[in-house]
């Protein structure tokens, strides 16, 4: 088998998620279906294609760089080209594009090196979250992507909590309960402000970047953050959260409609199978 690497963007809105779901329009389901058509799978009698995902995004959350892997047969693969005169790479990326629906697309599609696992070899996710605090900058055109918050937010005091969260820890008080799942995620990056310039010019904008994220853990943080922003809560709230380690059922969950995952990043092509050992040795580890 070739694996293959998709670098794909999604408006999220009226997608139940990332997760093929029976009966559910998900992203995953739309992109294999589409694949299994392109690839002619089943016709050659292979088992319809599977993706694998870097970050798997909730029902409603956006897409502008996520990565996914797909192993294929070598001869799908090459017949994939037909008489088009296209490369495979390209023609996936053209056929695609005539099968996909305008919410989703596939940038590129790419023999993968050795070693790459879109999940495991990632190095660290990069979200963006949007909110509007102020009706001048409420703009309807962005409605399914930034969220409209009545009340004027205080982004220092934003700023200044969220520094105790960075690092290593148990974040189990921001995240979803899944059953034999790990909550320890390193916190790279989590950064407020109001950017000057560009199109997102006076909005609330996060900045939050991790090795990886558990269910529901960067809304969680955004609806923390929102409420110390408020003054409903003090900075100082945010780390009593993560030391309780306890998730509070009617805590702060934001909407998702204003969360974009951005970017994923991995490491040079030589140190890509080292990664993903390194990153399921760890989960292992943080699950026993």
């Amino acid at each position: 088998m070739i694996r293959i690497r998709l670098d794909l963007s999604y408006d999220g809105t009226s997608f139940a998620g990332w997760a093929r779901q029976p009966g559910l329009r998900t992203v995953q389901g739309t992109i294999e279906d589409a694949l299994d058509v392109v690839l002619r799978t089943q016709s050659a009698g292979h088992p319809s294609p599977r993706l694998t995902v870097a970050g798997r995004t909730d029902a409603g959350v956006h897409a502008r760089g996520q990565v996914a892997h797909v192993d294929v047969d070598p001869a799908l693969w090459e017949a994939v080209r037909g008489r088009s005169g296209l490369s495979p790479e390209e023609a996936v990326v053209s056929r695609l594009a005539g099968l996909l629906p305008p919410d989703v697309v596939v940038h590129r599609a790419t023999p993968a090196p050795a070693g790459f696992d879109a999940r495991f070899s990632a190095l660290r996710r990069r979200y963006v979250y949007r909110v509007s605090d102020d009706p001048r900058t409420r703009d309807p055109l962005r409605r399914s992507h930034v969220l409209w918050h009545r009340r004027s937010l205080d982004v220092e005091a934003m700023q200044e909590g969220t520094r105790a969260l960075l690092g290593r820890h148990d974040f189990a008080a921001f995240c979803k309960a899944r059953e034999g799942a790990t909550t320890i995620r390193t916190l790279e990056v989590f950064d407020w402000e109001r950017p000057a310039g560009g199109p997102d010019t006076a909005l609330v904008v996060a900045h939050v970047q991790a090795d990886a994220f558990c269910h529901s853990m960067v809304r969680a943080l955004v609806g923390a953050s929102l409420a110390v922003g408020e003054g409903r809560r003090t900075a100082g709230w945010l780390a009593d959260l993560l030391v309780g380690r306890l998730r509070d059922p009617a805590g702060p969950v934001v909407a998702a409609h204003g969360l974009t995952l951005e970017e994923v990043t991995y490491p040079p092509d030589d140190q890509l199978a080292a990664r993903a050992e390194q990153t399921r040795a760890r989960r292992s580890a943080d699950e026993a």
